[in-house]
């Protein structure tokens, strides 16, 4: 892949983690208000009803979901953003061959081709490496 190309994926890249480490930061401000208000006494926004509870429940752990799958994002981000660095973004890490560009433009993070990415998730690729 030719720099000028990389250098599209590259700010794309960036921008796609600057964006999801301000919805993390957003989620981990949701996910802890709630646990910060109760424990400084405020009293006020405390569900009173056990089905209210529960839901503050279940939203807090849907929210700490959703952190733990951005932060995953950002990881993946993270290793394109040296995969270029090292000049081999585009390049699938299972097979060698090239990712295709309507791939990176879909998920620019991604380390696989189509193919390859099809056998991990079937759970094939560690049995048949062709």
């Amino acid at each position: 892949m030719k720099k000028v190309e990389m250098g599209v994926y590259k700010d794309k890249l960036i921008s796609l983690r600057n964006r999801l480490r301000g919805d993390v930061n957003n989620l981990a401000d949701a996910a802890l208000k709630k646990t910060r208000m109760e424990a400084s006494g405020d009293l006020s926004a405390a569900p009173i009803h056990m089905a209210d509870v529960g839901s503050d429940a279940y939203e807090q752990e849907f929210t700490l979901t959703l952190m733990e799958a951005d932060e995953g994002t950002l990881g993946q981000i993270d290793a394109a953003l040296e995969r270029i660095r090292q000049a081999s973004y585009g390049t699938c890490e299972d097979c060698s061959g090239k990712i295709p560009k309507a791939r990176l433009d879909v998920l620019p993070f991604t380390s696989t081709c189509v193919k390859c990415a099809s056998k991990r998730s079937e759970g094939q690729f560690a049995t048949d490496n062709s």
